[in-house]
């Protein structure tokens, strides 16, 4: 069992696309030696190992490498390779198993080109990898991009890579110059570079005398997702315009698109030159790409060079509405975001923020801006000072495109004098009228007191009956008059219903106990029956 055959090592398997080769070292010095190879693979996870299998095109080679792409074709499995070399009936041991999943190793083959040149420009037309092949280990072949290295055919030449779609014009040539270039495919999102391909090489053409008719400078104006497309016309006569769009999409394709250029609603057989093409714009995570046909009257057209359209990048951020108002100690700034209320693509996709700048608007030039961000459409702004002219304006930004707008217009509000002296005031006056409600009270009700006294004693509301006031020219004396008698009037009544003389003395006495016990009651009675009632039973006594 013992053998002086050595193993072979430093294993690799390569893969492009789906050709598969084993390639191995070889460091013995024995003639006449074979090697073969044997392979397994575990489907999906399943990790129970499987019986090894000789490796078909791998068998009794006698170069350290093989082709063994007909084996495979779980591209997504992994695979155990392992060799040995052999000499006869002697063999070595096997070497160490090389593990792969194909998928993950195999590199992208190059595409095929084709040229033409034309024009002073080169037409290209690209295939993809594995185009005219049964077995495929890239499937969507749609999310392939292509990168093109060009160059002038001379000792000095500079390189130039740009990305190009597979049925594409390379222009901004000099004539009759012969260019070299290579095309690579990749996957953007599998991070995966391809191989370059053959170099080719083409001779371009003197491009024709530029036609008057054609339109120039085609170029794209957009604010706040209104697409307006404007261009020069040269052309002396009569010509009307056709703007045509496509679909961005339809360039990815391997496909010829030139008959899929559409003519853009409200800007056909125009003679205007300019379009309002923002009614095509359906989404705005397409491409886009437009052009001017122009044409005489004598059915002669020329088309213009295309301009690309993507929506987001293309468009500007117009300026936001402003509104200010003041309540209290705040002002208070409601924005209207560019485009309308109703643009939600503005509001959405552009994640828009923004930036306040607010000021004194004084004879101070000094005077310092201030700077406050927001996400919101409705900010607030405090510390006023009172009495005070404010300024503002707002700038509308996206962070993620990296795009702002211009200012808004001045906005100008001037705040409230100051609300604290204005509750001092209404404080001072409240405790004032308080104060003097306290004071005026009591004093009133003093003053009506003692007029009610006064009244009384002065101005008696009952008086003493007509028959016996003055009667024998002496007065009813009261305890609250002074001792000073006044003048007072005397009547002499003649009544007809006395028939009898009446002694005057004691008529005097009586009257006198009959004023006491009278005067007692008039704090209670001061009514004008009450006195009506007494001089009634007064007289039928004195009867």
């Amino acid at each position: 069992g013992q053998t002086n055959l050595k193993s072979p090592q430093d294993i690799q398997v390569y893969v492009v696309n789906t050709n598969f080769t084993l390639r191995w070292n070889y460091t013995g010095s024995d003639t006449n030696v074979t090697f073969s190879a044997e392979y397994r693979w575990f489907e999906d996870f399943v990790t129970n190992e499987t019986e090894w299998k000789e490796l078909p095109g791998c068998q009794n080679v006698t170069h350290t490498e093989c082709d063994f792409s007909s084996a495979i074709t779980k591209y997504y499995d992994t695979h155990h390779v392992r060799i040995r070399a052999e000499r006869r009936e002697e063999v070595s041991p096997w070497s160490s198993t090389f593990e792969m999943n194909p998928y993950l190793i195999a590199r992208i083959g190059p595409p095929g080109v084709e040229l033409q040149s034309t024009n002073g420009v080169i037409k290209i037309k690209i295939s993809p990898p594995e185009a005219n092949q049964v077995r495929k280990m890239w499937i969507a072949h749609l999310r392939f991009k292509y990168n093109l290295v060009i160059w002038e055919n001379s000792s000095n030449a500079e390189f130039r890579s740009q990305s190009i779609f597979p049925t594409d014009t390379i222009d901004d040539l000099a004539p009759d110059t012969t260019y070299c270039l290579k095309v690579q495919a990749t996957l953007p999102l599998d991070l995966q570079e391809g191989l370059f391909s053959p170099i080719h090489c083409v001779k371009t053409t003197h491009k024709a005398v530029n036609d008057l008719l054609c339109a120039t400078d085609v170029s794209v104006l957009a604010l706040d997702m209104k697409f307006h497309l404007h261009w020069n016309n040269r052309y002396k006569q009569h010509v009307s315009y056709n703007v045509q769009y496509l679909i961005g999409y339809l360039k990815k394709l391997h496909d010829d698109y030139s008959m899929k250029w559409l003519s853009v609603p409200g800007c056909e057989n125009i003679t205007d030159t300019q379009c309002n093409f923002s009614s095509i714009i359906s989404t705005t995570s397409g491409i886009y790409y437009l052009r001017v046909q122009a044409m005489s009257e004598y059915n002669k057209s020329c088309v213009s060079n295309e301009v690309k359209v993507d929506p987001l990048i293309t468009n500007e951020i117009g300026p936001p509405g402003v509104k200010v108002d003041i309540s209290d100690v705040l002002l208070h700034i409601q924005i209207s975001p560019p485009g309308g209320s109703e643009s939600e693509v503005m509001r959405d996709r552009y994640d828009l923020s923004y930036r306040i700048l607010y000021w004194k608007n004084s004879s101070n030039n000094e005077e310092e801006i201030k700077m406050k961000e927001i996400k919101q459409t409705i900010g607030t702004i405090s510390d006023l000072t009172p009495l005070t002219l404010y300024c503002v304006k707002v700038q509308a930004f996206s962070e993620v495109y990296n795009k702002s707008s211009h200012y808004s217009k001045e906005e100008c509000i001037k705040t409230p004098g100051d609300k604290i002296l204005h509750l001092v005031i209404l404080a001072t006056f409240v405790t004032a009228l308080i104060a003097v409600f306290l004071v005026a009270t009591p004093l009133g009700f003093a003053l009506y007191q003692a007029y009610n006294k006064i009244k009384y004693v002065f101005f008696p509301s009952c008086q003493p009956p007509l028959n016996i006031e003055g009667f024998g020219g002496q007065l009813l004396s009261s305890p609250y008059l002074s001792t000073t008698e006044e003048p007072i009037e005397n009547c002499s009544i003649i009544e007809t219903i006395i028939t009898e003389e009446v002694n005057q003395t004691d008529f005097k006495d009586y009257i006198h106990s009959k004023q006491s016990s009278r005067d007692s009651g008039n704090y209670s009675n001061d009514d004008t029956s009450g006195s009506k009632v007494s001089e009634e039973t007064l007289e039928k006594e004195i009867v």
